[in-house]
């Protein structure tokens, strides 16, 4: 059985788990309606399963190349992007005035979901001109808004982000690229970038590069960091893409997976350059695509858990050994944890991105400030579920899940860089007891709060579920005012299991609704609070152990 995009569950998240109601009920997502989201989830579903899954294997066998220096995609995916951007998929929660749907973002992640089910490799691609999208939108001149975003929602051109450079990964600041002021107002961008997804591109007119460098004389560290658009073909007066621009692609990475999708060493070489927003502060305009993109990295282990939990499941109840193998109680746990996991992230991905939403409506605080907490969760948890079900989902095939021909190695080689880019998910974890708990913690409770709430409106139904998830959350209170209490570093030291511990409160939460509006959901609510909710212990009590037991050992102990 091929992949089939979960349209149906999807649906029914954003109508009974985290509505998507209150959103599309504002001015702003007035023309949201029930029957419009329902009908573009149906469409992108369709597509999703009849366009983009048949080239899954085939970007993994057959991966882009370069020619003489130019690269050469995958067979089948210039058609697959093409009909992406004829439905108008790239531009579904962009700017209305350059051509966008400008519909919410919560609509287009579900999308997106679909789409890294379907073939990661490609979907990566317009989940990338979407950040820039949103970069350019919030930063950008209103000349390059004008010329860039109407090309970019389209699809006639597509994104990049250029960041890390050999000397300078996590460590943004360490980077060496110049950029130097010409007379026409342009810059000279100098320097070589690394891990350039989709650098390039022979299925669109012009491959739009934002580009980090440095100013002369700048500051030093991200302070001095300024952004500049640098396009592999220059724009003429008309706006076509005219004379090469002087950068290229140096190579393409050989990866571990995600091979459909090129993964260039890029050089500039004085290439011409336009400045995006102020000078040295590009870090605030790439932060606003690295945010965009992290919701979207989140979604991308969803969809690969989705993939591989329904190999799994089709290979267990077809491969035989004393009865089909799906009904063995190890094959059952496997297969139960793959699913409550699956929709708990989910959930979380789809709360956050309602969030994203309901602050842009409406402007308030406290839905910004609660889509900023959920980031990182939703960054981190979706994308560790993605490694989890796709390892599991290996597992269950046995022996031929060893096998590169039944595809399930592939789900977990494509979805393990999603745990390392766009911020690594140790980066995420320190984010939240970052900067996140910079507020005194009052987002975190607001959401502990909602959670005890929602437990204790479900008590007369589900007495024993809603008790372990009030404790849960109750408990993760504690560790919260504890971690407030303490220094920069032991609260990174706990970083990790404490946002492990969040997203299994939260997705205990998310399957409670569920069980509330729909019996048939009472089940694999169980599933997830009686088996994987009572993980969070053994991770607060990790997070409470701060950083001595670590420092302790010397470096040559490791």
């Amino acid at each position: 059985m091929p992949y089939r995009a979960p349209v149906d569950d999807i649906r029914f998240i954003l109508d009974k788990v985290v509505p998507i109601a209150p959103v599309a009920a504002t001015e702003h997502f007035a023309e949201a309606t029930p029957d419009l989201i329902d009908a573009m989830l149906e469409e992108a579903g369709r597509l999703c399963d009849q366009v983009m899954a048949p080239l899954q294997r085939a970007g993994d066998i057959a991966p882009p190349r370069l020619e003489n220096g130019a690269l050469r995609s995958t067979r089948g995916y210039g058609e697959a992007y093409a009909k992406i951007a004829e439905g108008g998929w790239i531009g579904t929660a962009a700017p209305v005035s350059h051509g966008g749907m400008g519909l919410p973002q919560t609509l287009n992640m579900a999308v997106q979901d679909m789409m890294s089910g379907a073939c990661l490799s490609l979907q990566l691609n317009p989940l990338l001109t979407q950040g820039q999208i949103e970069a350019l939108e919030h930063h950008a001149s209103d000349e390059i808004r004008e010329l860039y975003l109407p090309r970019l929602i389209t699809g006639e051109w597509s994104g990049t982000m250029n960041l890390t450079e050999p000397q300078a990964g996590s460590d943004v600041g360490a980077l060496r690229t110049k950029a130097v002021p010409r007379d026409d107002g342009t810059f000279a961008i100098t320097g070589q970038k690394i891990f350039i997804s989709w650098g390039d591109c022979d299925f669109v007119g012009n491959v739009c590069h934002l580009v980090l460098a440095r100013l002369p004389e700048a500051p030093s560290g991200t302070r001095g960091i300024s952004l500049f658009m640098v396009p592999k073909f220059l724009p003429g007066p008309d706006g076509k893409p005219g004379a090469a621009n002087t950068l290229r692609v140096v190579s393409i990475e050989h990866k571990l997976g995600l091979h459909g999708s090129p993964t260039c060493v890029m050089a500039f070489e004085e290439a011409t350059g336009w400045m995006v927003g102020e000078p040295n502060k590009g870090m605030a305009a790439m932060f606003t695509m690295m945010n965009n993109a992290r919701l979207g990295v989140g979604m991308q282990g969803v969809g690969v858990a989705e993939a591989a939990c329904q190999k799994a499941a089709e290979y267990a109840r077809d491969r035989v050994q004393a009865g089909a193998i799906i009904g063995h109680a190890d094959v059952r746990r496997m297969l139960a944890t793959m699913r409550a996991e699956v929709f708990a992230a989910r959930s979380i991905a789809l709360a956050c991105a309602v969030a994203l939403d309901m602050a842009r409506a409406t402007g308030a605080k406290d839905w910004g400030d609660r889509a900023a907490f959920l980031t990182p969760i939703a960054k981190a948890y979706g994308t560790d579920t993605g490694l989890r079900v796709a390892e599991a989902g290996v597992q269950v095939h046995g022996g031929m899940g060893f096998i590169e021909e039944t595809g399930a190695a592939q789900f977990y080689r494509d979805v393990r860089v999603t745990a390392i880019y766009e911020g690594t998910n140790g980066i995420q974890a320190m984010d939240l007891v970052g900067r996140k708990l910079a507020d005194g913690g009052e987002a975190a409770m607001r959401l502990l709060d909602e959670i005890q709430s929602g437990a204790e409106t479900v008590r007369t139904n589900c007495p024993d579920l809603a008790e372990a998830v009030w404790s849960a959350a109750e408990s993760l209170r504690e560790t919260t005012e504890w971690l407030l209490a303490q220094g920069t570093r032991d609260r990174f030291a706990g970083a990790v299991p404490y946002l492990h511990a969040f997203a299994l409160c939260l997705g205990a939460h998310f399957h409670l609704r569920a069980a509330a509006a729909q019996a048939t959901r009472c089940t694999l609510a169980e599933v997830f609070i009686r088996r994987i909710l009572p993980r969070h212990a053994a991770c607060l009590t990790e997070a409470r152990e701060g950083a001595a037991t670590l420092d302790a050992l010397a470096d040559e102990d490791f």
